[in-house]
């Protein structure tokens, strides 16, 4: 069952979305948010709380909340899968398998995903939806251990990284990830819809199991304005770092 601050938190990610709360303005206060609500000001933080971590809203010590941004943003703080980052951002998920072929691992796959070049390795070409429309195209190759288990899911699957978790008890715990844009390709544009050479948020990614062994290498191409990315870093932690271009 749906809890109260996360339907608190739905009506007001709604309410952004469609401009009754713009980009720049400040949402109504907490006791004025409570009394329409008959909720605590305590429940209402956990909904602010929710909106927060998707980069939704702001806030300064003795000021009200600050909307800014219209779109739920994936923060590198935490690991959190397409689909579960498209549910927190009220949106609906969707994918389908456009191809997938078993191959030997070249050296580069090797090295990403901990094997001797000519492993068996299972390379999986994915399209993400949200809400129906294409965002985000996958070009990912999974370690051979792992690859029965991703052949055995259903093509429209939701969510790989849950559906691994239920029916193979693999735990996707650490993500590396690298981003830079990139021109869409012939395969791009035609499966995201855009033109061939438009601009695309690339994310190279490799996830690994809590005691480090690769599940998955990944190639990640957003569609642009689907998806924005966050960063949060402090002097005390820093979870980004810049390196030269390969």
């Amino acid at each position: 069952m749906t809890r109260r601050h996360q339907q608190i938190a739905e009506e007001l990610r709604l309410a952004i979305a469609d401009g009754t709360y713009p980009v720049g303005s400040e949402l109504p206060s907490e006791s004025e948010l409570a009394l329409a609500h008959g909720v605590s000001r305590g429940t209402l933080r956990q909904a602010f709380g929710t909106l927060q971590s998707e980069g939704l809203i702001g806030s300064r010590q003795g000021a009200r909340r600050t909307v800014l941004s219209t779109t739920p943003s994936q923060s590198f703080a935490e690991l959190r899968s397409f689909a579960q980052w498209a549910r927190a951002g009220g949106r609906t998920p969707g994918g389908l398998v456009l191809g997938s072929r078993r191959a030997k691992a070249t050296e580069a796959e090797a090295a990403q995903l901990h094997l001797t070049p000519g492993d068996a390795v299972l390379h999986v070409l994915r399209v993400r939806t949200l809400d129906g429309e294409p965002a985000l195209l996958e070009r990912t190759v999974y370690a051979g251990w792992v690859a029965a288990a991703v052949e055995r899911l259903p093509e429209d699957c939701e969510s790989v990284t849950q559906s691994l978790y239920g029916e193979a008890g693999v735990v996707m715990s650490h993500g590396e990830h690298h981003l830079d844009a990139v021109a869409a390709g012939t395969t791009d544009a035609r499966e995201l819809a855009v033109r061939r050479g438009a601009p695309l948020l690339r994310v190279r990614r490799t996830t690994t199991t809590p005691d480090g062994r690769p599940v998955e290498t990944s190639d990640d191409r957003y569609k642009p304005d689907s998806v924005v990315f966050t960063v949060r870093n402090s002097v005390q932690a820093n979870p980004l770092v810049r390196t030269a271009p390969d």
